[in-house]
């Protein structure tokens, strides 16, 4: 018993030495690697932990190993920032997308519940009369026709039943209110923007208001061939006093001047869509100047997109000399033609709900005639037409 604890002593000393001459040498070869400098190890004959003292070294990068570090870290992070940025953007490009198919499934639950697709309404200054129903005689445009279909109908209801200051203050609500779906994420987020257009009006009586909606996403009203485009924006001899037939002869006529499928005091039903639901546009992005994105300035973005027919809410695929959509551009406006922020191409929707990615370099009759809802498969000139965009 009396030598059994000397040993015992020994031999947890002893264990302890060798845990002690382990540490070192991992310390000195960290040293040496970390410094860059060849050291060479004691012999373990030599060790003395216990009285051993280790000279402070010289610990870490030098110089030139930092400068190497940083410059192989800035090659990665300028060969993935490109690619990061991209799948960002591919990602809101199908968000934009999938904003595009809601508003067009909305626009056919419209068409199976009212037998006819949503109204561009009458014109920019009216911004929806909750009691006034849908279809040619409501006032409200055609984001606002489809509101109880994309689970708005409170909003779309706003300020029903009631009158004066309490009614304008309903409506400044709705007009204030941002939906996700109203806006493309490449473009600008969703929210309430600067209103610098005309003055709104509800039951006849003009009201103001700072700020708005706004849309990225225009009804397609055909091309620009009719008599009714000459009085694009404004829809002047309608109002809440007008009657049934008077309201039903401006449509009437509009549907003779305009041969897309919404526009203004329209009630297109899908049987007047002779060249198919599936070969005709509804709705797309619209161009904007790309510097005025938030302002409110931009002459069309400037009003609600709760408003009727305007450049704001309805767009046309032909133009004046612009045959095509046109990629947004600093200082630049088109302010009655489809277009996007994105490269390459933008997104519109048919009337049988799909949607499909545009080029910007499409061919000016195939754009044409996806834009007119009874052109035969004919082109301005009566020629026949490939409408395949593969």
């Amino acid at each position: 018993m009396k030598e059994s604890l000397p040993k015992a002593r020994l031999g947890k000393n002893g264990e302890m030495m060798k845990r002690s001459a382990f540490t070192l040498v991992k310390l000195l070869l960290a040293i040496w690697y970390k410094g860059g400098q060849k050291r060479s190890a004691c012999p373990p004959a030599k060790l003395q932990p216990a009285v051993a003292v280790v000279a402070p070294a010289r610990c870490g990068f030098t110089l030139v190993e930092l400068l190497v570090v940083i410059a192989i870290i800035g090659m990665l992070v300028g060969l993935l920032l490109p690619a990061v940025q991209q799948a960002r953007e591919a990602a809101r490009q199908m968000q934009c997308q999938n904003n595009a198919r809601q508003l067009s499934l909305a626009a056919q639950n419209h068409l199976a519940i009212m037998k006819y697709f949503p109204s561009g309404g009458w014109n920019y200054r009216w911004i929806g009369e909750p009691e006034r129903g849908s279809g040619m005689k409501q006032p409200g445009g055609w984001f606002y026709n489809i509101l109880p279909y994309i689970e708005q109908q409170s909003l779309h209801d706003l300020g029903l039943g009631l009158t004066g200051s309490a009614r304008q203050a309903a409506m400044t609500s709705r007009l204030e209110t941002p939906l996700t779906m109203a806006n493309c994420p490449s473009r600008r987020p969703a929210m309430a923007y600067p209103h610098t257009g005309s003055t709104p009006q509800t039951e006849g009586t003009y009201f103001s208001v700072e700020s708005t909606l706004k849309l990225d996403y225009a009804a397609c009203t055909g091309t620009d061939k009719g008599i009714a485009n000459d009085n694009y924006d404004y829809f002047p001899s309608v109002s809440l006093g007008s009657t049934e037939s008077a309201i039903s002869t401006v449509n009437s006529a509009a549907s003779r001047g305009f041969h897309g499928v919404i526009y203004g005091l329209s009630q297109t039903t899908d049987g007047e869509i002779r060249d198919g639901l599936s070969n005709t546009y509804i709705l797309g992005e619209k161009s904007m100047n790309a510097s005025l994105y938030t302002t409110g300035t931009d002459g069309s973005d400037n009003e609600t997109g709760y408003g009727g027919h305007g450049n704001d809410t309805c767009r046309s695929a032909v133009y004046s000399t612009v045959k095509q959509p046109t990629q947004d551009r600093m200082g630049y406006t088109t302010a009655r033609t489809f277009g996007s922020c994105h490269a390459g191409g933008l997104t519109m929707a048919f009337c049988d709900g799909h949607v499909t990615r545009v080029a910007y370099s499409i061919e000016p009759a195939v754009h044409w005639c996806l834009a007119n809802r009874h052109d035969g498969g004919k082109d301005e000139n009566g020629n026949f037409v490939n409408l395949n965009l593969e």
